[in-house]
């Protein structure tokens, strides 16, 4: 994975640095696994905004990604590398030696021709799926269950990546991106290495155009908003906007939301890093 740095041309190519795609190997999707996008804009069933800050954006197809893994014991081999614009990593074509085909998550470093695997007694190779009770310790690990056959709802964007760290009785301890640790059942699968595009975080757009081919719309800032707008609104001249928090009144800088009885807390061993 390479980034892509401009001359200064202009004004917008100054800073501006991209992936250079070069990891990329097919410039179309596989219809077969392609599913429209309709956009909202922000807005609900009766057409009011309820959330700010979006709207336009390029016209995108959703392509169907398989986070559960769940066919067991069939060899698939590598098709293509794409790019998906839904995400921040790059995806994998595979054709199982049925003749079905799916996409996946592309791990770093895998490449086509490759041949991938998943279910019990697999080997811990790159892009294979294993149940947690059968990794090895120290393995890093993506696209982790939270539930068995959940389908992989953790560490699943560009360059993210967990650890498993040891064993607890029916239990596996993890080691999150976040830098959390909480235990998940064994019989929950994860995908052997680190998501794709590890550069992704240090891409920079160079003008605001390309966020908003993102979909995202300019974001007023709130000190300079009126108080009847925001909490941090108002004032003569200024005004610093006092302590930072949400437009309903929610301190935003070392507030603790998360719920005293949530259910989950109890297999959180360590809570992320600040």
């Amino acid at each position: 994975m390479a980034l892509k740095k401009f001359k200064p041309t202009t004004s917008s190519q100054r800073f501006k640095v991209i992936s250079a795609f070069d990891d990329i190997t097919a410039s179309k999707p596989e219809k077969s696994l392609v599913a429209p996008i309709k956009k909202s804009g922000g807005r609900n069933n009766q057409g009011r905004m309820t959330i700010r800050y979006r709207g336009g954006g390029h016209k995108q197809a959703y392509r169907i990604i398989d986070f559960k893994r769940e066919k067991e014991g069939v060899p698939a081999r590598v098709k293509t590398i794409e790019y998906d614009p839904n995400r921040t990593a790059r995806i994998a074509l595979v054709a199982y030696a049925d003749g079905e085909k799916r996409y996946i998550i592309a791990p770093n470093g895998l490449k086509v021709g490759q041949e991938i695997n998943a279910g019990k007694g697999v080997s811990p190779d790159l892009g294979n799926s294993l149940y947690l009770s059968e990794i090895p310790y120290g393995t890093i690990i993506h696209n982790t269950e939270l539930r068995p056959g959940q389908g992989a709802k953790m560490a699943r964007s560009a360059g993210s990546y967990a650890q498993l760290m040891s064993r607890d009785g029916k239990y596996a301890v993890l080691k999150l991106p976040s830098g959390e640790t909480r235990m998940i059942l064994q019989t929950c699968k994860a995908t052997i290495g680190m998501v794709s595009n590890i550069d992704h975080s240090l891409e920079v757009g160079g003008k605001a155009g390309r966020t908003r081919w993102l979909g995202r719309r300019p974001r007023t800032r709130p000190v300079v908003m009126n108080p009847v707008d925001h909490p941090m609104g108002g004032g003569e001249g200024r005004a610093t906007g006092g302590h930072p928090r949400s437009r309903k009144g929610v301190p935003a800088k070392g507030y603790k939301t998360r719920s005293k009885k949530k259910a989950s807390s109890k297999y959180i061993i360590e809570r992320k890093k600040k």
